[in-house]
């Protein structure tokens, strides 16, 4: 499924370090602003232990992880949504992604300088939420002229839309973001239209030095970062970007004792790429099979002919049935003759909701 989370920030907070670490696709990270020029884009693999579990269990001939996709947007500025810096490419680009991965320095370095000459995590989350806001105000202003003129027509689309625009905008005049808005099931469709910045998802990652790392959230100013993003229901990831990168280098088992010397369970970029990836909706089945173990990602909701259409067209077009078991049950019994024996394994029909952690074999017919 092609859904990208674009990583964003002020200039010199660690975004190309991060996105280096992610990809190991060797973006430019300079200590200076626009080294990111053009969003560099990269697909990185969906960590997931059932993966490797349902090798060893298995052993098929290959195994393949399902994969994520991240952008690398350019540093934004103030009076970005004017044309400041890189203020326009950064708009066509960060509209182009389904999540805002929003890194955020939580670190004081002497030797990297900040683009406002002080480290204040709050300030520049500010910055970069209050130039969306004003892009959006403007999109807003534009089209709510254009539809208010249509919509004295009695035309019932642009009756509709106009209700939404005068919903928003006296949200983004008070400097808040679309996303603050319940909106209801038939409104959604209409605000998707828009293609407005402040819908998007937002995950807040602070970038602490490697000694903080271990503090997570107690250390300052990540707690000041995740008071921020409690407050507008969005997550918040601690990571230590440099040290990301060097951890991306390592194999598994240099990976694991850097981890454990620093203190950690787990790397943070393996949390961020499931926080990002979960942040969409997204969710992961299996197929399993002598030949090959693979994950697939589908949205969460999605009945089965529809997550098989994910494989193929030909399989939701000719969809009978699933025959299912869960990751869970298979993890404990072991062989999926023990499944079978032990009435787990399941036949599910076309209203079946997908799963997070299903192992599927669909049936169709075309």
């Amino acid at each position: 499924m092609a859904l990208t989370a674009g990583i964003v920030g002020l200039p010199n907070v660690g975004k190309s370090t991060l996105f280096n670490a992610i990809t190991k696709a060797g973006a430019e990270a300079a200590n200076y602003p626009f080294a990111t020029i053009d969003p560099n884009v990269g697909m990185v693999e969906v960590p997931d232990a059932r993966l490797q579990r349902l090798t060893e269990l298995v052993e098929p001939k290959k195994t393949v992880p399902t994969t994520f996709e991240f952008t690398d947007i350019a540093g934004i500025v103030k009076g970005a949504s004017k044309g400041e810096g890189l203020g326009n490419k950064f708009l066509s680009h960060i509209r182009q992604v389904d999540a805002i991965c929003h890194v955020v320095r939580c670190f004081d370095d002497e030797n990297i300088t900040h683009v406002d000459g002080k480290v204040d995590p709050l300030s520049d989350i500010e910055t970069i939420n209050l130039e969306l806001v004003l892009a959006d105000l403007e999109s807003v202003e534009k089209r709510h002229a254009r539809i208010a003129k249509i919509a004295k027509t009695k035309d019932k689309e642009a009756v509709a839309e106009l209700a939404i625009l005068d919903k928003i905008k006296p949200v983004l005049e008070a400097g808040k973001s679309a996303r603050s808005i319940e909106f209801t099931e038939e409104e959604l469709p209409i605000v998707k239209s828009l293609f407005l910045l402040t819908t998007k998802p937002v995950l807040y990652v602070a970038n602490v030095s490697e000694e903080e790392v271990v503090e997570g959230t107690n250390q300052p100013y990540v707690k000041l970062v995740a008071e921020f993003a409690a407050s507008e229901n969005s997550e918040v990831i601690v990571i230590c970007a440099r040290a990301e990168e060097e951890i991306a280098e390592l194999d598994e088992e240099e990976k694991t004792e850097f981890l454990e010397a620093m203190g950690i369970a787990e790397s943070g970029l393996d949390q961020l790429i499931r926080s990002a990836y979960h942040l969409l909706g997204l969710a992961t089945y299996f197929t399993a099979g002598v030949k090959e173990v693979r994950a697939w990602t589908f949205r969460q909701g999605m009945r089965a002919p529809q997550a098989a259409g994910v494989i193929h067209t030909d399989f939701e077009r000719g969809f009978i049935r699933a025959e299912t078991v869960s990751f869970a049950d298979l993890d404990a019994l072991g062989t999926m003759q023990a499944v079978k024996e032990s009435g787990k394994l399941r036949s599910e029909g076309k209203n079946y909701v997908v799963q997070d952690g299903d192992i599927m074999e669909f049936l169709f017919n075309v």
